[in-house]
C-alpha cells in the first residue's frame, strides 16, 4: 500500500511539472537575436538613405519650384464720410484704399461690380466711431471688415486683401 502511495506521489508530481512547463512559453526569439536585427535594420536603413540623399538628382529640385503670380493692384476712388458721433463736433474720416486680387484676369470681372463695393464701404465706413480707428488693432479690425464686405460683392470672385494707402481722421 505504502507502494501505492508512492507512486500516485510521483505521478502528482509529474503531472505538476507538465503543468508547470505548459504554462511557460517557450523563448523563439532571445533578447541577443532581437537586437541583432534591430541593429542591422537601422544599418540598412541609415546606407539607404544615405545612398538617396547621395545619388539623387538636384536637378529635381530646381523644377519643381513653382513660379509665384504677381499680385494685381486696383485702385480705388478716394472716400471721405464723416463719422457717427456723440458729440458736439463733426468728425470726417478720408480714406484711399488698394484691392489686392491674385490675378489680372479678375480685374475685368470686378469693374462692373464697383458701384456695389462703394456702397458697402460708404455704408460701414458711416456707422464707425473715432473711438473704432483707435490704434493698430482697430485699423486691423477695419481692414479685415472692409476685405470681408468687398468679398460678399464680388462673389463668386474673390480677393485677397484690402491695402490703405492713406487714413486721415478730422
Amino acid at each position: 500500500m505504502a507502494a501505492k502511495a508512492k507512486a500516485k506521489a510521483t505521478e502528482a508530481e509529474a503531472d505538476e511539472a507538465e503543468e508547470g512547463a505548459a504554462a511557460k512559453p517557450k523563448k523563439i526569439f532571445s533578447l541577443k537575436l532581437i537586437i541583432i536585427a534591430v541593429a542591422g535594420l537601422v544599418v540598412l536603413g541609415g546606407g539607404g538613405g544615405g545612398a538617396f540623399f547621395f545619388f539623387r538628382h538636384h536637378d529635381a529640385d530646381k523644377q519643381a519650384t513653382p513660379v509665384a503670380k504677381p499680385a494685381t493692384f486696383v485702385d480705388m476712388p478716394d472716400v471721405l464720410v464723416n463719422l457717427a458721433n456723440t458729440g458736439d463736433r463733426t468728425q470726417y474720416l478720408k480714406i484711399k484704399v488698394v484691392l489686392e486680387l491674385p490675378d489680372a484676369e479678375l480685374v475685368a470681372r470686378i469693374q462692373p461690380l464697383m458701384p456695389r463695393v462703394m456702397d458697402a464701404f460708404q455704408t460701414y465706413l458711416r456707422e464707425l466711431r473715432p473711438t473704432d480707428l483707435d490704434g493698430s488693432a482697430g485699423l486691423y479690425r477695419l481692414k479685415e471688415e472692409l476685405t470681408r464686405r468687398v468679398n460678399v460683392a464680388v462673389a463668386p470672385n474673390h480677393i485677397n486683401a484690402v491695402l490703405f494707402k492713406e487714413i486721415v481722421v478730422q
